[in-house]
């Protein structure tokens, strides 16, 4: 999730800070200047790591009071890799999908309904995504049938509905597919935004888009079969690709660095979803939990 990069690049001082160690003043400069801030293609700065490796001479432009020093350094960055597993809190709500805050300082991770966990939908009168497991039970009570693998009713079962609804402020873990970094300039023809994005294989597209690619892609194929229909969309390494938009009619321009990420594997999604059930009959105050405390008392007395 985080990652060290080596930056060189030229840090101004200002004519103040002449009556420090030089060292220290580039130190609080890098540190003004780095924190907060998107780095394209690299990720969120955190903070400055250790000191400065190096550092040239100090040199003096016309009309300018301050110092320039050429100066190498490292610098903690925010940068998922792609296919990791993050924990974060759930900030909001949309028909689209869900948008994710990780650690309270990075908001910009959003989990479209495409890649919730299935079957999911967006309740309107709640505001929220629901996750509803299809589960059945006998008419007596008894145990979902392990031989129902199809999702259909078998004799004597009928289903039973179980929502899980993605409440704002849980906690909630997702796998990292894709890490969007966006560019704005000033053209002539106006705003451009270029965006590089890195993903694995075909992680953009949607299950119903992978479906129909292979599909395609099957028709006329003289062999390889699945793998070679999906383009080795699993056994392919991280790769890039960039992409420009005008934004000169946009009304908000896109986040500097996003994440796209998803919940629709078993054990991701609400983190209480897959909390174990105490079985019944369990206390926690009961049985060994009171013996534990027994003993932890009896060596306090002996200590003392």
């Amino acid at each position: 999730m985080f990652i060290i990069t080596t930056v060189a690049d030229n840090i101004r001082v200002e004519p103040f800070k002449f009556d420090m160690p030089v060292m220290d003043a580039i130190h609080e400069e890098i540190d003004m200047k780095y924190p907060n801030r998107v780095l394209y293609d690299h990720g969120l700065v955190i903070c400055r790591f250790g000191d400065v490796m190096d550092i040239g001479d100090g040199m003096c432009v016309p009309g300018d009071g301050g110092a320039h020093y050429e100066t190498v350094f490292r610098l903690l960055v925010f940068r998922p890799f792609v296919d990791e597993i993050c924990l974060g809190t759930v900030l909001k709500c949309t028909e689209e999908g869900v948008h994710v805050t990780i650690g309270g300082f990075f908001d910009d991770v959003f989990i479209p309904g495409y890649w919730m966990l299935r079957p999911s939908n967006y309740d309107r009168d709640s505001k929220l995504w629901v996750w509803v497991p299809p589960t059945y039970e006998d008419e007596e009570g008894g145990q979902p049938s392990a031989d129902d693998t199809d999702g259909k009713e078998n004799e004597g079962e009928e289903a039973v509905e179980e929502r899980f609804e993605v409440e704002i402020g849980s906690e909630i873990r997702f796998r990292v597919k894709s890490l969007h970094f966006t560019q704005v300039t000033n053209t002539a023809k106006g705003l451009q935004a270029t965006t590089t994005t890195t993903s694995s294989g075909s992680g953009l597209l949607s299950p119903g888009d992978k479906i129909q690619r292979k599909r395609s892609m099957s028709v006329g194929s003289t062999g390889g079969g699945a793998d070679a229909a999906d383009g080795g969309a699993t056994d392919r390494p991280v790769r890039k690709r960039s992409s420009s938009i005008d934004l000169s009619d946009a009304a908000k321009l896109p986040a500097s660095f996003s994440i796209v990420a998803s919940i629709c594997e078993d054990g991701l999604g609400l983190t209480n979803w897959w909390a174990a059930a105490p079985e019944e009959g369990e206390d926690a105050g009961d049985g060994d939990g009171e013996a534990i405390e027994e003993v932890q008392d009896e060596g306090q007395e002996e200590y003392y």
